[in-house]
């Protein structure tokens, strides 16, 4: 059966559509069978973000299964073109933060399938029990020609199986006691819009040399289940999410397992401090990623007085991480000026496919112990750098006044005009360049030395705080003024008592 689906304007999330419903008629359970139903339409520019289509599901339901279809008419040059994405809530509703979510791909696929035993990647297993689900459209960009749509809903019956009870990774690992632990906390797997299946993302993760990594599928807890067998003492998997607005992405970073964290809002909406508690109810950090990304609906448009770091770094590094560097700069040098708390910096690589490069860039950071609260207490406190991989070593140190010493995210408290000894000690950059920046800019610049032993000497009246860079030679050798790209980075010292 073939229908054209009519608009209404409903209640519900901001920015959202409602179709004329789908009904089925009942069939008989016991002798299973399926029907489907398709429906069409078009969407005009400006439609809303989110466009549900409501099903009526009827009971002695099997499994669910969707497929759609989209247009993509030839556009101008510069003028975006059709993408929509799709998901689908059950029975419990459509409700903004509710309990209604049983999956997200976004445009990464086109069907998917849910029943009791099993799901496709990005949704997750359960009974189809009877009632109002909703398959939602997110049109992500509209061509001026509108989008043209084609919604296929097929219900099997027959009894419903048992749903498997999930295995989550566990919050601790072996580790090395007090020391630096490397992770990547950025990735994705077939779970979303990655290619990589996660005992590939794992494999990855150990051929980089990483201590953990955090799974963080677009919309999605479907992977926090999908890594049994492939943790272990050597490597810990935390669980989160990367909630995908349409005003900027957000790592969150550590959640506990099956926690989904809606993004179904705009920075207009007013909604982000809300879904920010949420994170941390759920035990997990608020990170906002690539916000400078060119990406649509990357830039970061929520400010960050909810976030515990900032993803400074997002794979190989480009001019929106210069860009990215330079603003967080400038908010360390707000902190200080005007006795504000600091928003620590990290990397991650966002790899989803070949020969994107996991743990390209990395975040290591001096934790407790290989655990979910000791990991994230450190990246809270900034006691961590980044760098492109595991055969980069470092350490950052001030010492001044009587035997006063500060390690990176520390605070040295000596007097301001007490002299200041700085050290950045890095081996694995050769032919790089390492420099010291301050609250007034970059104050001292020199070529790693065959030893990579750097010092440079200042005062808390003359520097409020200090951090280092190591980056390679620029490209042009120089000439543009354009620095080259970084190798690693630290979270800065703080000079002075405070």
């Amino acid at each position: 059966m073939h229908r054209r689906a009519l608009l209404k304007i409903t209640a519900g999330a901001a920015g959202a559509l409602t179709l004329d419903g789908v009904t089925f008629a009942h069939a008989d359970a016991r002798t299973g069978g399926e029907e489907s139903r398709t429906v069409t339409g078009r969407l005009p520019t400006g439609a809303p973000d989110y466009v549900y289509l409501p099903v009526e599901v009827p009971h002695g339901v099997r499994e669910l299964a969707v497929s759609y279809t989209y247009d993509r008419p030839s556009v101008p040059p510069g003028t975006q073109g059709n993408a929509c994405d799709i998901g689908v809530f059950d029975e419990r509703g459509t409700e903004l933060g509710g309990r209604g979510f049983r999956g997200w791909s976004g445009g990464a696929r086109t069907e998917f399938a849910i029943s009791a035993e099993r799901a496709t990647p990005g949704y997750l297993a359960g009974p189809v029990r009877a009632g109002t689900w909703h398959v939602v459209l997110g049109p992500y960009t509209v061509a001026p020609q509108g989008l043209a749509y084609e919604v296929t809903v097929t219900l099997r019956y027959g009894p419903a199986g048992a749903t498997p009870g999930p295995a989550y990774p566990p919050q601790r690992a072996k580790g090395r006691g007090r020391a630096w632990y490397r992770g990547d906390n950025h990735l994705h797997s077939v779970h979303s819009d990655g290619k990589r299946t996660p005992a590939g993302i794992a494999a990855a993760a150990r051929a980089a040399g990483l201590d953990w990594i955090t799974t963080t599928e677009h919309n999605t807890t479907s992977s926090h289940g999908a890594w049994e067998g492939l943790w272990g003492d050597d490597l810990l998997i935390l669980t989160g999410e990367e909630v995908t607005t349409r005003n900027g992405h957000v790592v969150a970073l550590g959640t506990d397992p099956g926690v989904v964290v809606d993004w179904r809002y705009r920075a207009r909406d007013n909604a982000f401090g809300r879904f920010s508690r949420a994170v941390h109810r759920a035990g997990g950090l608020v990170v906002p990623a690539h916000p400078h990304a060119t990406c649509v609906g990357c830039g970061w448009k929520f400010g960050f007085a909810d976030a515990d770091a900032v993803e400074v770094w997002n794979g190989p590094f480009t001019p929106d991480d210069e860009i990215t560097i330079a603003e967080w700069d400038n908010t360390l040098v707000a902190s200080v000026r005007q006795g504000r708390p600091w928003l620590p910096a990290m990397g991650n690589s966002d790899a989803h496919r070949e020969p994107q490069v996991v743990g390209l860039p990395q975040t290591v950071v001096l934790a407790d112990d290989l655990s979910r609260p000791a990991l994230q207490e450190a990246i809270r406190s900034g006691r961590s750098w980044i760098c492109e991989s595991s055969s980069v070593h470092l350490s950052f140190t001030a010492t001044g006044g009587r035997g006063a010493h500060a390690g990176i995210g520390e605070r040295l408290r000596v007097d301001g005009d007490t002299e200041v000894t700085v050290r950045l000690e890095v081996s694995g950059a050769a032919g790089c360049t390492a420099s010291f920046v301050t609250d007034q800019g970059q104050l001292f610049s020199t070529p790693v030395p065959a030893d990579g032993r750097v010092e440079w000497r200042t005062t808390p009246s003359y520097a409020a705080y200090v951090r280092a860079e190591v980056r390679h030679p620029a490209g042009d050798g120089g000439a543009s003024g354009i620095p080259g790209a970084m190798a690693a980075m630290t979270n800065p010292i703080f000079l002075g008592r405070e």
